[in-house]
């Protein structure tokens, strides 16, 4: 199958590759679900405090995987929509949403077509960590993102930086532009929370640099209250890293030195 037809195809690739993965990341050490279930967050020091006193607040969180991150928005007090297009993903986190004793309202759905199944608006709107490299098309997502803020609402956006992903899987070269091109095409084998998981998946991914990621924002009218950059990562979810703080995870060759995650509130 060529790259266009990938292209075209990329919900279906993708799809696949995200149901495959869940059953993995369920028994993982990486998501620790003993710690969860008994009560552990699974917010990490940027995103808690960035979004401080959610009590009350309508919360709309776009790529929710499983719902962990969704749960724990729950447990500060918000009333949470959350969705994602892998099934398999949906209906664990369904199951979590019992066993916790929560009420997030989990809804299957491509980001893209979210407005098709979905009228509502939102205080906050809330997206992290490895979530716009599987969209092709930031200018849309943008308009997803601003149709369901509430005026005065705002978006919560952490995310791994462009500079990781120019990086090769060991992060050890330069492979892939900074500036979005052709889509990235490969197969991929394990997954970052169990790399030796039996999992051997196609995948389609594009680069998405910061001044795309912003531009899209602003194009809808939307704007910037906060950015901010970080020299680490707040998961040991890379190869070859080290913990050099609570939360904090640097490659063991290049240290501080290159940018790893990045964040940004935007309000409408």
């Amino acid at each position: 199958m060529n790259s266009q037809r990938m292209t075209d195809h990329y919900l279906h690739i993708n799809k696949t590759l995200w149901n495959n993965k869940v059953p993995h990341h369920l028994s993982s050490d990486f998501y620790d679900m003993p710690a969860f279930l008994a009560g552990k967050t699974s917010l990490r020091h940027i995103e808690l405090g960035l979004l401080g006193d959610i009590t009350g607040k309508r919360i709309l969180h776009l790529q929710c995987h499983f719902g962990q991150d969704s749960i724990s928005l729950a447990r500060m007090g918000a009333i949470v929509t959350a969705i994602d297009f892998s099934e398999k993903a949906i209906e664990a986190a369904c199951e979590l949403n019992t066993q916790t004793g929560q009420n997030v309202h989990f809804i299957c759905s491509d980001v893209y077509a979210l407005p098709e199944v979905l009228k509502d608006e939102f205080d906050m709107v809330f997206t992290s960590y490895g979530t716009i490299g599987w969209l092709p098309d930031l200018d849309k997502w943008a308009g997803v993102v601003k149709q369901f803020l509430k005026q005065g609402g705002q978006f919560f956006f952490i995310e791994f930086h462009p500079v990781v992903w120019m990086l090769d899987n060991d992060l050890q070269e330069i492979a892939y532009r900074y500036f979005k091109d052709e889509p990235i095409v490969e197969i991929t084998e394990g997954t970052y929370a169990d790399p030796n998981a039996e999992l051997k998946d196609e995948s389609i991914s594009w680069n998405h640099g910061m001044a795309e990621v912003i531009s899209s924002l602003l194009n809808q009218n939307l704007t910037l209250r906060h950015i901010q950059e970080y020299d680490y990562s707040p998961y040991a979810c890379f190869p070859n890293v080290v913990e050099e703080g609570s939360e904090i995870y640097r490659t063991k060759h290049l240290g501080n030195k290159i940018p790893m995650t990045y964040s940004l509130v935007f309000r409408r």
